[in-house]
Parts: C-alpha cells; sequence; structure tokens
C-alpha cells in the first residue's frame, strides 16, 4: 500500500494548499480518503477522478469532506458522457444526517453506505470495530472522541496503516494504533493547545506519546493548523515519540510496508 498526501491542513488551507486528503493506493484499488476543500484538485494531479473505485469519509465536518460536491458534479458529467459507467462508492458516518441525507441524494454520482450499516466485529486488541472489506484491503472503523460521530481508520493488508482521523486523546486510538507500520495521525496544537483541544484534537506531543505506547514504526503528522510551522510541531512529536517524525507533506508518497 501507499498513501499520497492531497492536503493536510486545518481547518482552512495555507495559500495553495488543500484541506484533508489522501490517496490510498493498495491491491489494485484507488481509494480516496477524506475530500477537504482542495483536494479533489490535487487529487487530479495523480489520476482520473473518473477512475477512483471509491471514497471514505471519516467525519462530515466541511473540512474533510466539502470536495465531495465538486466530485459530484465531475461524476455526474462523466456518467452522461460515458467516461464512467456507474456510481462511485462511498462510506461515511450516518450522521449528522443533513449532510449523509443531501450526499445519498446524489444518486447518479453516488452509491452511498454508512459506517454504521457494516458488520460489527470484536478485534484482538478488545475494541469493537465496523468492518469492510474491499478487494485485498480490509478497513476498521473505531469510534473517535470528538464533536460529531467520527471514525478512526485501521487498513491492512502488506502492512498496516492507520488513520487517526480528528480525536481527543483515548484509550481506544491508543490499542488501534498499536504496531501500526505507518500512522497518520493529527497533530492540531502545539503544547500550549493541549488543555483547549482535550476533548476533541491531539497536540503533535501527544501523537507522538500514542506512538511510542503504541510501538508504531512510523509517524506522520497531519491536519496541521496553518499559521503553526510543521517543523516545531514534529520537534515536539519526536520530544513524545522517542524518534524522528515527519509531516504530510502536500504531493508526497508514502509507502506502508511491513
Amino acid at each position: 500500500m501507499e498513501i499520497a498526501v492531497l492536503g493536510c491542513w486545518a481547518p482552512y488551507p495555507k495559500a495553495g494548499g488543500a484541506c484533508s486528503g489522501y490517496l490510498l493506493r493498495g491491491g489494485g484499488l484507488n481509494i480516496m480518503l477524506e475530500a477537504g476543500n482542495g483536494s479533489l484538485s490535487r487529487l487530479r494531479e495523480f489520476m482520473d477522478f473518473r477512475l477512483l473505485d471509491g471514497v471514505i469519509i471519516s467525519h462530515l465536518h466541511h473540512d474533510h469532506y466539502l470536495d465531495l460536491y465538486p466530485l459530484r458534479h465531475g461524476l455526474e458529467g462523466a456518467r452522461r458522457e460515458g467516461g464512467r459507467a456507474e456510481p462511485l462508492r462511498l462510506v461515511a458516518p450516518s450522521l449528522p444526517e443533513a449532510p449523509y441525507q443531501e450526499l445519498a441524494g446524489f444518486k447518479e454520482a453516488y452509491e452511498v453506505t454508512a459506517i454504521e450499516a457494516l458488520p460489527e466485529v470484536t478485534l484482538a486488541s478488545g475494541l469493537q470495530a465496523r468492518k469492510l472489506t474491499w478487494g485485498s484491503l480490509t478497513f476498521h472503523f473505531v469510534k473517535a472522541k470528538h464533536p460529531i460521530p467520527t471514525y478512526s481508520i485501521a487498513v491492512e493488508a502488506r502492512g498496516r496503516f492507520v488513520f487517526s482521523s480528528d480525536t481527543a486523546r483515548t484509550e481506544e486510538i491508543l490499542r488501534l494504533a498499536t504496531d501500526a507500520d505507518l500512522f497518520l495521525c493529527e497533530a492540531s496544537g502545539l503544547d500550549s493547545d493541549a488543555e483547549r483541544m482535550r476533548e476533541s484534537h491531539l497536540t503533535a506531543r501527544q501523537a507522538g506519546e500514542i506512538s511510542l505506547q503504541a510501538g508504531v514504526k512510523r509517524l506522520l503528522l497531519t491536519h496541521i493548523w496553518p499559521e503553526y510551522d510543521p517543523e516545531v510541531l514534529c520537534r515536539q512529536a519526536a520530544e513524545g515519540f522517542g524518534k524522528q517524525v515527519q509531516w504530510a507533506r502536500e504531493r508526497e508518497v508514502y509507502k506502508i510496508r511491513a
């Protein structure tokens, strides 16, 4: 597997940047993970959007899904013009109800599956998760701690990739990240932000500390406040992790190997 970074900023982008968006490639599949504003334009630098196999959205906050609206128009046009035969598979939380129902109504563009409708399983760690098998890839969705329903996501094939999404520090994200080959983790704040964000987001240092406890092989920071210097975040995360940390640079591709 590999992950291409389409956007890493939140909740708004730097000039020329994009909000949360990633292209997950593995097992012959091309799956867009998150679709924050600006991510569709960046996706088109990597591939023809008409050839996507699906989109997964961790939660319905605007900086994670807004580009589903322009993508909808592209897909509808492709279907009219013969560039795509079927709606694109879209997997997302069913709440908040209003945006979910709106997306589900774009039937020419999307075939929508609610994460909550996926089979529930108990992982070896004891975590309750929703499971999705997609070709040779296995996805597990575990509830995160955030103001609206949000899911952290683990993907397994030839390697283990874990995406924190937006979450406060919890036992669940620690257990889900255990032994990840690549942990793409939000780092929304500096040490000075810890108290303000304690119910909804992680600081860079907390991302590092979780990675150390979980035995993560590589930590990649994302969901970065655009007024912060990512290198400062990396240094604070590295102090918690005990080894080098990178941030998710846009247009970069990161291999996921066991």
